[in-house]
């Protein structure tokens, strides 16, 4: 139970992390973080694994960059639920999911989870 709300902590740091560091996501405060964190796990859990199955010819002929797509659809679209967390476009979507699944894979090798 420590390790699950270790692991959603990191990623509520990663995501606060990005938005001050991406001028194209901007969040209202670390509460907002961690319901992002929050509901981007329920989304990447419940509708991506969909995505992905029906999406397997394009992540196939693009060599898995079509997953770079996926991912930044998950984070348009937990931006959508939450209020205080914005993405400015697709691009910075692209560049967010990135930036903080970087920042969460250093977070989680320092804490080791």
């Amino acid at each position: 139970m420590i390790r699950i709300l270790l692991n959603w902590l990191v990623n509520a740091a990663a995501v606060y992390a990005t938005a001050h560091l991406l001028p194209g996501i901007s969040i209202r405060n670390f509460g907002a973080a961690m319901l992002v964190a929050l509901v981007l796990g329920l989304v990447n859990t419940l509708v991506k694994p969909v995505l992905v199955l029906l999406s397997v010819p394009f992540i196939v002929l693009t060599l898995g960059l079509f997953l770079l797509v996926i991912n930044a659809l998950m984070l348009q679209l937990a931006a959508a639920f939450v209020e205080g967390f914005t993405v400015s476009g697709f691009w910075w979507a692209v560049l967010g999911s990135l930036c903080i699944s970087f920042v969460a894979w250093f977070l989680g090798t320092i804490f080791n989870l």
